[in-house]
């Protein structure tokens, strides 16, 4: 299943690796790993996480405060915020 992030997403993703970066050298690419590692298992299983609208879900990560809200299509997964 195909990925496609939102711009807005793709801007929120990189505030937080910036944000990660500032804080220790090294975090960003932390984050960065823990995010594309989320993309992976919700292309994995798009309807595995739970619903919070009518069509969107959410998927937590594990080692950073953040939330990835996603709509799952027939063919694809879209990123709509982080």
């Amino acid at each position: 299943m195909n990925v496609f992030i939102l711009l807005s997403a793709e801007k929120e993703f990189f505030e937080a690796v910036n944000f990660y970066e500032q804080q220790i050298q090294g975090l960003g690419n932390s984050f960065t790993e823990e995010f594309l590692k989320a993309i992976y298992f919700i292309q994995l299983f798009p309807t595995g996480w739970q619903k919070v609208g009518p069509h969107t879900r959410k998927y937590l990560l594990q080692k950073f405060p953040y939330i990835i809200l996603y709509v799952a299509e027939d063919t694809r997964v879209v990123i709509t915020a982080i």
